[in-house]
């Protein structure tokens, strides 16, 4: 597929607690934000998505946990790929010390190639996460996969951006229903927990503006969502607010999305 006729083109390789992979590409430049795929199934789905890893030249971490960065020692040294992060989920992620990182400070701007980046602190029990924003000429395209609740500083980066990847991660009453402990149902509601699909909506509604054109929703929760409830969830909020023109368009765990550009 070409790359001629946009700015920023993106593809979930992967989304949910068992992993979560995102490829973004320039014309010319071509990054993963988090790794937390093994080495040989963020190839494949590479492959599967039609997607060269020859391309790649960086991955981006934006927290330690494990579903969002297992796969960072295999792929860095095997194909040389740079790695980036504050320096709080850089320790935490290689504690003995053994990779090569390039430090990023949240709320400061760096590029890749032609890809403008900026991170942005997120509230979730992590050390130091945070998202992102990625820019390429008139293209923006926002990342918030892991947060309690919609700060005000989250909801003020995710504004302006034609594409947002926003998690969506549990339905309230599923959670309510599920077998999990009431501790990790604490855990899961709480400021440094996940959105539920109606706090995503809500979210959304409020970022929207004139730009936003799609929207992925991601890290659902297996046990306590469900994709077609999610995608409802958010789409009637969404067309209750005169939104309806926002394309909603799903992630998976075990396969790779669509791709989206702007």
């Amino acid at each position: 597929m070409t790359t001629d006729f946009y700015d920023l083109r993106v593809c979930v390789l992967a989304s949910g607690s068992s992993g979560n992979c995102i490829y973004v590409e320039s014309p010319t430049t071509a990054i993963l934000l988090d790794a937390g795929l093994s080495a040989r199934q963020t190839l494949l789905r590479l492959n599967k998505a039609g997607l060269d890893p020859d391309k790649l030249r960086a991955i981006c971490i934006s927290h330690e946990h494990s579903d969002h960065s297992t796969g960072v020692a295999r792929l860095h040294k095997k194909y040389g790929w740079e790695l980036y992060a504050n320096s709080d989920t850089a320790r935490a992620v290689d504690r003995a010390g053994l990779l090569s990182w390039n430090l990023f400070r949240s709320g400061s701007p760096f590029a890749i190639g032609d890809i403008d980046i900026l991170p942005f602190s997120l509230p979730h029990d992590a050390y130091d996460p945070v998202g992102f924003v990625l820019r390429r000429g008139n293209a923006r395209i926002g990342v918030a996969t892991d947060l309690g609740i919609p700060t005000q500083l989250a909801r003020q980066q995710l504004r302006g951006c034609q594409l947002v990847i926003l998690e969506a991660n549990h339905d309230e009453m599923l959670l309510q229903s599920s077998p999990r402990p009431w501790a990790l149902k604490q855990r899961i509601r709480s400021h440094q927990g996940h959105l539920s699909n109606m706090a995503a909506a809500e979210m959304l509604v409020d970022i929207a503006g004139d730009t936003l054109q799609k929207v992925f929703l991601a890290h659902l929760s297996r046990e306590c969502n469900d994709l077609g409830l999610a995608l409802r969830t958010v789409r009637r909020h969404l067309a209750e607010a005169g939104l309806d023109h926002i394309h909603v368009l799903p992630t998976h765990p075990d396969r790779h999305s669509e791709f989206a550009h702007c």
